[in-house]
């Protein structure tokens, strides 16, 4: 069994946040944190081992979320979807695909497109005042994160398309019309109960690999953001909807106003 300060390094390791391990290993938040703070000198084998096999597991997150059947007939199809199917899905089902699993999205709340709307304006605004050399894209849009096309199935089936609710892109040769083929300079998602640990576990590895260079969490029921700045080593920061939040690929030049949108967000949306 690993010991604490092992259990921390690799939690680091991974960019971990304490609500994630919380979320993926079943042991309260108020838990984790006395345990890997120190606070609790004495802690239980089974508190430990919890945390262990969250960090160790590498289908974990996976196993945890839970994806859309599809097809229903298709027995065991879950994990091995490939780009051909997600491209043959409706046009109505809005889904995405990530390694061969594929997740249902369900319709945003209006709280959660106005927090998207609001911070893509700020950014568009500044982007197109000074001649900004990078596009913000709002949702929906296929974000296919492994770039080039595969021809051999067992690459197909480990290939990823999302549809972010907020990028930015810096480069026009990863335009290919109808979607972006590679990673965006930058990504942002505003979690729903939904979506949570999709977007604070699952895309957050699946980002990062793929590299994307700065990726944002927004919560507006915490009023909360959480930054990974991946092109440092100072992640993640956390921020409240009263600050101003930096936007790391600019140069920290470029700030979105997050109190001017909760002001707008408590008198329209008091309860969401």
């Amino acid at each position: 069994m690993l010991k604490i300060q092992e259990l921390k390094a690799l939690k680091r390791e991974k960019g971990y946040t304490n609500e994630m391990l919380a979320e993926l290993s079943g042991v309260p938040l108020g838990t984790v944190q006395k345990v890997l703070g120190g606070t609790t000198k004495a802690p239980r084998r089974e508190t430990l081992m919890k945390l262990e096999h969250a960090l160790t597991s590498a289908g974990s997150a996976l196993l945890r979320e839970s994806p859309f059947a599809y097809d229903a007939g298709a027995e065991g199809k879950q994990g091995n979807y490939t780009l051909e199917d997600y491209y043959n899905m409706p046009d109505e089902r809005r889904v995405e695909l990530i390694d061969g699993v594929i997740y249902d999205m369900t319709a945003p709340s209006t709280v959660h497109q106005f927090v998207t709307g609001a911070v893509f304006n700020q950014i568009f605004n500044v982007f197109m005042e000074h001649d900004g050399n990078c596009l913000p894209i709002l949702s929906p849009i296929d974000v296919q994160l492994d770039g080039d096309e595969q021809t051999d199935e067992r690459e197909m089936r480990k290939q990823t398309v999302v549809q972010p609710d907020l990028i930015i892109l810096c480069d026009p040769r990863k335009n290919a019309g109808g979607r972006i083929c590679g990673a965006p300079d930058f990504v942002m998602e505003v979690v729903s109960p939904g979506s949570r640990r999709r977007d604070m576990v699952i895309k957050l590895n699946k980002y990062m690999n793929a590299g994307v260079r700065e990726y944002w969490i927004a919560d507006p029921c915490e009023e909360r953001v959480i930054v990974y700045d991946f092109s440092g080593e100072d992640f993640p920061r956390y921020y409240t909807f009263d600050d101003s939040v930096p936007v790391m690929i600019s140069g920290g030049e470029l700030c979105v106003d997050f109190h001017r949108i909760k002001e707008k967000k408590d008198r329209f949306f008091p309860s969401e």
